[in-house]
C-alpha cells in the first residue's frame, strides 16, 4: 500500500448520525424524518445538491425544510439543522490525526475524500487543517460527490496511486462499495479506534506516536540524564552505553512524568518524580506511589510494570520511580469521540469494574493495612484538604469557606475501609487499543486508606462540567443517552450492583466533597504556578478555575442540605409534573380547575435543585450558553446599539439565535410541549432570572417581551389561521412584534379608559387612535401588532374593549417617532408613538371574540409578569457581582473598599432583599401553577410593586460602589436600573397594584 484516503465526518470528525437524531428530538421533528428525505429524495434532493456545490447552505435551509415537511406529513423547520451539524464536527478525533501523522512520517499518502457543502459565507465546511493530507477532495468544490465513480478517480489521480495500493475509511456502506468495486481496498469505520487497529494491522506499522501527549521538557523541569543512566545500570544491570531521549507528559498537573527513550532496543520507560523546590508537607509522596502499584498490582490490579523506586535525591535532585511503558489508548475526551455507543459503554462498564476491584484489595493480604488510617478518613481528608488549601489561598473564595463549615457538619457516619485511588477518572487508565479493557491504571499519588464512596463520586465530576471546562474535560449538555455513556445516576446503579451495596442516599455529600478537594488541589497549583514549581505549563490558567469548583461544591452541599431539610419535613419538597402558565375559565386546555386538580400535591422548588432534572438540565445549559455566548459579546451589543447602526439588529444576533436553537434553549417560556419546552411558570422563571442578566439575553432564546405575550396570547387564544400566520413565523424567531394598548391622551393604567376605536364596516374592522409605548413598534422585523381598542362603549365597562390583529404594512398605520426611557431608546425595539388612522383589516383578525380584550390583556399581564420580576431578580444578582468584583478591585484613602463598614452592610443588604424577592416570585407562579392566575391576583400584584422597588434600591447601591463608571455603558448597570424603574410604571403604576392589594388584604 501508498496512501491512506480518509473520509472527514464519522471517521476524522464525530459522526453526524448522533447529532441529526439529537437534533430532531430536540426540535421534536418526528424521529428519522431528515435521513428518510435523504434517502427518499435521492439524487432530486436537497441534500445532494448542497454536496455537490449547486446550492449553499442558506439556500438549503429553505429547500430541505420543504422537503421534510413533505415527508413527515407536518411543518417541519431545519434551516438551522446545518449549523447544528458544523458545531457538533468542529473538533477532529485526536487518535485518528496521530495516525495520519504516523502514516506520512512512514512515507505513505494521505487524502481526505469528503461530502462537504459551501457555507452562507462562500466557503466550503472544512473544520480540519489541509496540512494534514497530501490531497484533499471536497464534493462541494469538485462538482461530484460520493458513491460517484469520478471523485474517487480524481482522488487517485492527485495521489498518483493504483485502486489496489490505496486503503479507505469511510462510515458509510455505499461509499464504501463504490469504492471497492474500483478495486480500492476499505475499512469499515463504525468505532474509528477499532477501524485505526485494524488499518495498523493491514500495513504493520505503529498508528500511535511514540511522542503523543509529550513535549520537550522545560528548562525548570531538567534533570540529569548522566547521572540518572548510571542509575539505571547500577540497579538494574542495563548496560547502557548513552544518555536517553527525553520528553515530558503534558498529561496530569502534580508530580512530573517523562518518557524516557533510549533508542529502539531498549524498553521505553516512564520517569515519576516530586516537583522542584518547596513543597507542602506530605504532598507528592511518589515513594507511597510506588508502594501501592507494586501491592495493588500483585491483587488483581492492573498497573504499568514497576521497574525502581530511587528515594535518593541527589540523583536527579528529587525522589522518583521508573515504571515500563505500557502501550494502549488514553482517553482524555470523557465523550469518547469516534466510537460506537456499544464500545463507549463498555469503556465506562470497564471503569466501574477497575475501580470495584481496587476497592476490594484485601488490605491485609497486600500488606498495606499501615497505609493509612482507619475510620473517619472524610473527616480527616476534609482537614488535609482545609489546611492545604489554607496554605495556599491567594483570594478569598466565598463558596471555599462556605464549604469548610459545612462539610465537618455533615459528615458520613457509616464508613467502611479499603484502598482509595483518590484520582479517579477515564483518562487515567489505558486501555487495549483493539477492545474496551483496561490495561493500567495510572496515577496514584492522592491513594491512601479510605472511604472507597470518594473514589465513585470523584469519577462522576465530569457528568457536571461543561465540554470545554480546562483540565478536566466535561459531559454537561451532552446527550449521553444517544452516545451510549451511561449517566452518572446509572455509574451509581453498576457499582452498588456489583459492590453489592444498598442505595447511597448521601451521595450529593460526596459530590460536594469531591468539587471541594480538586478546589483545593487546583488552588494549590495555581499557588506553585506562580512560584514557577507547577509541573505544567497550564497550571496558572487551570489554577484559577479553584473558585468555579468550589462553586460547584457547594450546590451539592445545598442539594444535600435539601435533602437532610425534606427527610425531616416530608411535607415540603419539589414537583415533578408539567402545567400550562395559564387558567383562563373558558378553554378547558387551560381551566383553572382542571389546573388545580392535576397540580395540588405540586410542592414548591425554593432551589434549582428541586426542580425536576430536566429542568435542571435546562437551567444548567443555560447558564454556559450565557457564558460561552452572550456575555463575551455584552459589550459589543451595547457598543452597536449606541452607533448611527442602531435600528438594525446586532449582526451577530441570527448566529447566537441560531446556536441556541441549535442548543435547545428556544421558546423556553411557551407550557406547550408542541411549541415550547413545556415548563409551568415556577420552572420558567428559574430560567428567566438567568436570561435577566444581560440586558439582550431574552431575544437570543426568543423569550423577550413583547414577544412573549403576543405569543401566548395567540397560542391560548388564536384561530388555527392567526397561528399559522402569525404565531408559527413569531416561534421560529423570523419576524417581532409589539403591542398596542397605552394611549397619551388617558391614563390607561386603567384599560378601560383606552379611547382608540374598532368600528365594523362589513367584513372590514376599522381602527383608529393614538398609541404611545408601543414596545416593539421601531423594530424592521416587526411584523404585527396587537391592538386594543373599544368595540362598544355601551357594553359593560369590563366588555368594551377588544383585541384585533394589525399587519405592519397596513395602510393608515404611521409610526410617528421612538421614545426614551432616561435618554435610553432600547434600539432596535423601541417604544413607538403610533397611530391608526382608518386602518382596515378583515374581521377574521379579531382575536377570540368581541367583547374579549380585557380578559387576554388580564391572561397576558400574569405570566408576564412573573418574567419582569424574574428578568429583574437577574439583573439585581448580576449587579451585586459586579458590585463584589469592583469592591475587592478598589482602594480609597488607602483603605480596599471591601473592607468598609458601609460597603459590608450594603452586600449583606442586596443579598437578603434578593432572596427575599425570589421567594415572593417563586411562591407566586407558584400559586399560578396550582391555583390559577386568578387566586394568585394579589401575590402577582405583590410582586408586581416590590420587585421593581428593591432591585431599583440593589443596582443603586451597585452604582454607589463603582462610582462614575456605573453611569456609563462600559457596564450594564445603568441599563439596568432604568429598567427597573420603568417597571414601577410599565404593566400599571404601583399605586394601582398596592391598591388592589390593599382591597384584597381588607377583604
Amino acid at each position: 500500500f501508498r496512501a491512506v484516503i480518509f473520509d472527514m465526518g464519522g471517521v476524522v470528525l464525530p459522526s453526524p448520525f448522533p447529532m441529526t437524531k439529537e437534533y430532531e428530538l430536540q426540535k421534536k421533528i418526528p424521529p428519522g424524518t431528515i435521513w428518510k428525505t435523504i434517502k427518499d429524495y435521492g439524487d432530486k434532493g436537497a441534500w445532494p445538491k448542497l454536496e455537490i456545490g449547486e446550492i449553499n447552505a442558506e439556500e438549503f435551509g429553505q429547500i430541505f425544510s420543504e422537503e421534510c415537511t413533505k415527508i413527515a406529513g407536518e411543518t417541519v423547520n431545519v434551516h438551522d439543522f446545518l449549523p447544528y451539524l458544523e458545531h457538533g464536527m468542529k473538533s477532529p478525533i485526536s487518535e485518528v490525526l496521530d495516525a495520519i501523522n504516523c502514516l506520512r512520517q512512514e512515507g505513505y499518502k494521505t487524502a481526505l475524500l469528503t461530502n462537504n457543502w459551501i457555507q452562507s459565507d462562500g466557503k466550503s465546511l472544512l473544520p480540519i487543517s489541509r496540512d494534514h493530507f497530501d490531497v484533499v477532495i471536497e464534493s462541494a468544490v469538485v462538482g461530484v460527490n460520493k458513491p460517484k465513480y469520478p471523485i474517487y478517480n480524481l482522488c487517485l489521480s492527485q495521489l498518483n496511486v493504483k485502486p489496489e495500493d490505496t486503503i479507505f475509511l469511510d462510515d458509510m456502506q455505499p461509499n464504501l462499495v463504490a469504492a471497492k468495486s474500483l478495486g480500492i481496498h476499505t475499512i469499515k469505520v463504525e468505532d474509528v479506534h477499532v477501524a485505526i487497529n485494524e488499518l495498523e494491522q493491514q500495513l504493520n506499522i505503529p498508528l500511535t506516536s511514540t511522542n503523543k501527549g509529550t513535549t520537550p521538557v522545560r528548562k525548570e523541569m531538567q534533570f540529569d540524564t548522566r547521572k540518572f543512566t548510571e542509575y539505571l545500570n547500577n540497579q538494574l544491570n542495563m548496560g547502557l552505553t548513552h544518555e536517553p531521549e527525553v520528553r515530558e507528559f503534558s498529561h496530569g498537573q502534580s508530580n512530573p512524568t517523562y518518557l524516557i527513550d533510549y533508542g529502539p532496543n531498549v524498553t521505553k520507560m516512564v520517569l515519576r518524580k516530586k516537583p522542584p523546590g518547596k513543597l507542602l508537607p506530605s504532598a507528592h509522596a511518589v515513594e507511597r506511589e510506588y508502594r501501592i502499584m507494586k501491592a495493588v498490582g500483585n491483587h488483581g490490579v492492573k498497573v504499568p510494570p514497576l521497574l525502581a523506586l530511587c528515594e535518593d535525591s541527589s540523583i536527579i535532585g528529587t525522589p522518583f520511580y521508573v515504571m515500563e511503558l505500557v502501550q494502549g489508548n488514553i482517553y482524555k475526551d470523557p465523550s469518547l469521540p469516534g466510537m460506537t455507543p456499544e464500545s463507549r459503554k463498555k469503556v465506562y462498564r470497564e471503569m466501574v469494574d477497575t475501580l470495584c476491584k481496587i476497592h476490594r484489595v484485601d488490605i491485609d493480604k497486600a500488606g498495606i493495612n499501615d497505609y493509612g488510617k482507619h475510620g473517619n478518613y472524610v473527616e480527616r481528608q476534609v482537614g488535609i484538604w482545609t489546611k492545604q488549601y489554607q496554605r495556599s489561598e491567594t483570594h478569598t473564595i466565598p463558596s471555599m469557606n462556605r464549604l469548610i463549615t459545612w462539610l465537618p457538619q455533615h459528615l458520613p457516619t457509616n464508613e467502611v475501609t479499603s484502598v482509595v485511588h483518590g484520582d479517579v477518572r477515564i483518562d487515567n487508565f489505558i486501555f487495549r487499543r483493539d477492545q474496551p479493557e483496561v490495561v493500567a491504571t495510572l496515577d496514584w499519588e492522592l491513594s491512601t486508606l479510605g472511604d472507597p464512596i470518594s473514589d465513585l463520586a470523584y469519577s462522576c465530576i465530569p457528568y457536571f462540567l461543561p465540554t470545554n471546562f480546562p483540565i478536566i474535560s466535561g459531559l454537561k449538555g451532552v446527550n449521553l443517552n444517544e452516545l451510549g455513556i451511561p449517566t452518572h445516576e446509572q455509574i451509581l446503579e453498576m457499582y452498588c450492583n456489583e459492590m453489592q451495596l444498598p442505595n447511597i442516599d448521601n451521595f450529593d455529600f460526596y459530590m460536594a466533597f469531591s468539587f471541594f478537594r480538586v478546589a483545593s488541589i487546583l488552588q494549590g497549583v495555581y499557588k506553585r504556578s506562580k512560584q514557577g514549581q507547577a509541573s505544567s505549563d497550564q497550571a496558572g490558567v487551570t489554577g484559577k478555575l479553584a473558585e468555579h469548583m468550589s462553586d460547584i461544591g457547594w450546590s451539592f452541599a445545598s442539594k444535600e442540605g435539601f435533602r437532610l431539610f425534606n427527610k425531616t419535613n416530608p411535607s415540603i419538597g419539589s414537583g415533578t409534573r408539567k402545567y400550562s402558565t395559564h387558567a383562563g375559565k373558558d378553554s378547558e386546555k387551560y381551566s383553572r380547575s382542571k389546573v388545580a386538580e392535576s397540580n395540588k400535591d405540586m410542592k414548591l422548588p425554593i432551589h434549582v435543585s428541586a426542580l425536576p432534572p430536566s429542568t435542571q438540565q435546562l437551567h444548567s445549559n443555560l447558564l454556559q450558553f450565557m457564558e460561552d455566548h452572550v456575555y463575551p459579546v455584552e459589550k459589543s451589543f451595547s457598543e452597536y446599539y449606541s452607533s448611527e447602526n442602531r435600528w438594525t439588529p446586532h449582526p451577530e444576533l441570527e448566529k447566537l439565535k441560531a446556536k441556541a436553537k441549535s442548543a435547545g434553549l428556544w421558546n423556553l417560556f411557551l407550557p406547550h410541549s408542541d411549541h415550547g419546552a413545556g415548563l409551568c411558570n415556577v420552572e420558567y422563571a428559574y430560567l428567566c432570572e438567568v436570561m435577566g442578566r444581560c440586558l439582550y439575553a431574552p431575544e437570543i432564546f426568543n423569550c423577550s417581551a413583547p414577544d412573549t405575550g403576543n405569543m401566548e396570547v395567540l397560542a391560548e387564544f388564536g384561530t388555527e389561521d392567526q397561528k399559522q400566520r402569525w404565531l408559527k413565523p413569531l416561534l421560529d424567531g423570523e419576524i417581532r412584534s409589539c403591542f398596542a394598548m397605552t394611549e397619551p391622551q388617558v391614563a390607561s393604567s386603567d384599560a378601560t379608559n383606552i379611547e382608540s376605536s374598532i368600528d365594523e364596516d362589513g367584513d372590514r374592522l376599522v381602527l383608529n387612535g393614538r398609541k404611545w409605548w408601543t414596545s416593539g413598534a421601531m423594530d424592521p422585523r416587526m411584523k404585527i401588532i396587537i391592538f386594543m381598542g373599544k368595540n362598544d362603549k355601551n357594553a359593560a365597562r369590563h366588555k368594551q374593549q377588544s383585541m384585533v390583529l394589525v399587519p405592519s404594512d397596513t395602510p393608515g398605520v404611521e409610526i410617528i417617532r421612538p421614545l426614551t426611557v432616561f435618554g435610553f431608546d432600547d434600539a432596535p425595539v423601541g417604544h413607538g408613538e403610533v397611530i391608526f388612522n382608518n386602518v382596515s383589516v378583515p374581521k377574521e383578525n379579531m382575536i377570540l371574540e368581541p367583547g374579549a380584550g380585557f380578559k387576554i390583556a388580564q391572561a397576558r399581564l400574569g405570566p408576564g409578569r412573573i418574567h419582569h420580576c424574574m428578568r429583574l431578580i437577574g439583573s439585581a444578582e448580576r449587579s451585586l457581582d459586579l458590585m463584589k468584583e469592583r469592591v475587592k478591585s478598589r482602594v480609597t484613602f488607602g483603605r480596599a473598599l471591601v473592607t468598609r463598614d458601609t460597603i459590608l452592610r450594603d452586600i449583606a443588604t442586596s443579598r437578603i432583599e434578593i432572596d427575599q424577592c425570589r421567594l415572593l416570585v417563586l411562591m407566586t407562579a407558584h400559586m399560578m401553577d396550582v391555583a390559577g392566575n386568578k387566586a394568585a391576583a394579589k401575590e402577582i400584584a405583590m410582586i408586581k410593586v416590590a420587585v421593581p422597588i428593591t432591585v431599583s434600591r440593589v443596582i443603586d447601591r451597585a452604582l454607589q460602589a463603582f462610582g462614575a463608571a456605573g453611569l456609563s455603558g462600559d457596564f450594564p448597570l445603568a441599563g439596568f436600573y432604568a429598567w427597573s424603574r420603568a417597571l414601577r410604571i410599565a404593566d400599571g403604576p404601583d399605586a394601582v397594584h398596592e391598591a388592589a392589594i390593599a382591597k384584597k388584604e381588607l377583604a
